[in-house]
């Protein structure tokens, strides 16, 4: 009896912890912080960004006559904890989004919340469930730099995988070089934001860990 009251004791405390553990989980997966109110752009953008591991990258196709090419890529902004907000990518040239870049660097990358699965029953395409896509140009980084090294390790720390991946398939580290944001976080049209804003110092204090 004294065994059976132990494992039925146990039981219950492993449910107690299991729904506490959860409470502040998205499919199984812990969130960093709670997301930050829709009015404060800023901080909501670095949030959909660090939260995120994926999106799709768009660049310009000259092989389809100019024509936009849009791809699924992994990407990271940094460490866990030391998001800086400018998306990191581990690419192959035998792919054409890379070999698109390296021909004419104007790229768009968009987010979308629903992956994350903080959009509750909303649909995708929801203003509520929020989406972000920050326009510029793709530019590949000297491997040498401090910048690649930097970019290295925060995609390897958030894609393990990488590791892994073909040497022989030419695969580089770009960047994004933000020049225009637009996002959809709720009613009435995308939120005024600059990417001096989006980058500004004071969001790097902040912990945006996936």
């Amino acid at each position: 009896m004294k065994t059976k009251g132990f494992s039925d004791l146990y039981l219950v405390l492993s449910l107690v912890f299991c729904f506490v553990v959860f409470q502040g989980s998205v499919h199984g997966r812990l969130l960093s912080i709670s997301k930050p109110k829709p009015d404060n752009a800023a901080p909501f953008a670095r949030w959909l960004v660090s939260q995120s591991s994926w999106g799709v990258l768009n660049t310009i196709s000259s092989d389809l006559g100019g024509a936009p090419f849009g791809n699924v890529v992994s990407f990271s902004d940094g460490l866990p904890g030391k998001g800086r907000g400018i998306p990191y990518f581990y690419l192959t040239t035998l792919d054409p989004t890379a070999s698109n870049a390296l021909k004419d660097q104007r790229s768009s990358f968009t987010i979308s919340e629903y992956p994350i699965g903080t959009c509750n029953k909303a649909d995708p395409e929801n203003p509520t469930c929020s989406k972000i896509t920050l326009t510029g140009k793709l530019r590949v980084l000297d491997e040498n730099s401090s910048e690649a090294k930097f970019a290295q390790t925060a995609l390897f720390a958030k894609h393990p995988e990488m590791k892994d991946w073909p040497k022989d398939h030419d695969f580089q580290i770009f960047k994004l070089e933000i020049e225009d944001i637009f996002m959809i976080n709720w009613f009435g049209g995308p939120k005024p934001l600059t990417v001096e804003q989006y980058l500004h110092e004071k969001m790097n204090e902040h912990s945006f860990i996936l």
